[in-house]
């Protein structure tokens, strides 16, 4: 009897929303820019454009060799509360797409958290839980790191950890901590996971607020974790997920284990034109966000989405 190999496709998408709020005040949460009232002037008609803005953005990153097909794992950041996620899995152009989602419920001041959006139909959910992370000196209350696991079509389980660490507010060299802070939490779990399997499938996405070379990636490599989003670059020019005074950079990142190293067949920008906008001030393309300060641009997010497309195995028959 002859063995054959088969083999699924699992994508990927990690993106950062850029303040994807609900136009509700949370008492809890110091969000009153992202309220009618507000700074930002974000009403209800400006709100649901968003969310199907962000579902647009994510629906061009599914990409099948036919043209179609939809992503099957969205880790996203910069988002609010569980009624923006149902809203995008229920409500938007994703409604009909059957996506589940877990997330966290952080203590960061201004009420953003991260989220694993998935379809049950390729990750079957085992597991999920919000990993805290202690605070040291000066550091504020920041998001939890996101762990969930699930079963894939070809019997494996992978675990999946959802970041967005500390901005550089303050600069670079002040706020370092917070992310290495961050980054121990988050290679604790790694070194877990991997006592029990040496051969764990492991992957870790989000925005890191730091570049590849930084100290906090560099840490987490130490714990056999490859950052194959290292030289990610869009398909219409843009050379980062992220630009600011004209130079392009990736502060988003998909790191994954030696296990699943060989399983990448590809990691890219998802640069669609419809993403991009010319940089009057410095030439060239920029991402369309939403706002820049208190202004409305009526884009879609200061971050371009980063695509990784695994080569998965089956089953042998």
């Amino acid at each position: 009897m002859i063995a054959w190999l088969l083999f699924s496709w699992l994508t990927l998408v990690e993106l950062n929303c850029e303040n994807l709020f609900d136009s509700r005040h949370d008492s809890l949460k110091q969000d009153e820019e992202f309220l009618p009232e507000g700074s930002y002037h974000w009403t209800r008609t400006r709100y649901w454009r968003k969310v199907d803005r962000v579902a647009q953005e994510l629906a061009a990153c599914g990409g099948g060799s036919d043209g179609y097909g939809l992503p099957d794992l969205m880790a996203l950041c910069e988002v609010e509360n569980d009624s923006v996620l149902v809203d995008l899995t229920r409500k938007s152009l994703l409604r009909t797409a059957g996506y589940d989602y877990v997330m966290t419920h952080s203590p960061d001041r201004r009420g953003v958290d991260v989220a694993l959006v998935y379809s049950p139909f390729a990750f079957s959910l085992l597991n999920s839980y919000a990993m805290r992370v202690p605070l040291i000196r000066g550091m504020r209350p920041t998001r939890d790191i996101l762990y969930a696991s699930g079963r894939l079509i070809g019997g494996d389980t992978l675990h999946v950890f959802v970041v967005h660490a500390p901005s550089r507010l303050g600069g670079e060299m002040a706020s370092r901590p917070f992310r290495m802070q961050v980054a121990k939490v988050l290679c604790r779990a790694i070194d877990s996971l991997k006592a029990l399997n040496a051969d764990a499938h492991i992957v870790v996405a989000g925005d890191f607020n730091d570049y590849t070379g930084s100290k906090s990636l560099s840490s987490i490599y130490t714990h056999g974790m490859s950052d194959v989003s290292a030289h990610a670059r869009g398909r219409n020019g843009a050379k980062g997920t992220y630009r600011y005074h004209g130079e392009w950079g990736s502060l988003d990142h998909i790191l994954v284990s030696s296990s699943l190293r060989n399983a990448v067949a590809e990691c890219y920008v998802a640069d669609e034109p419809f993403l991009l906008e010319d940089d009057e001030k410095y030439g060239g393309k920029k991402p369309r966000r939403n706002y820049l300060g208190p202004k409305y641009l009526d884009g879609f997010s200061d971050h371009l989405p980063l695509v990784a497309k695994f080569r998965m195995k089956d089953s042998d028959e």
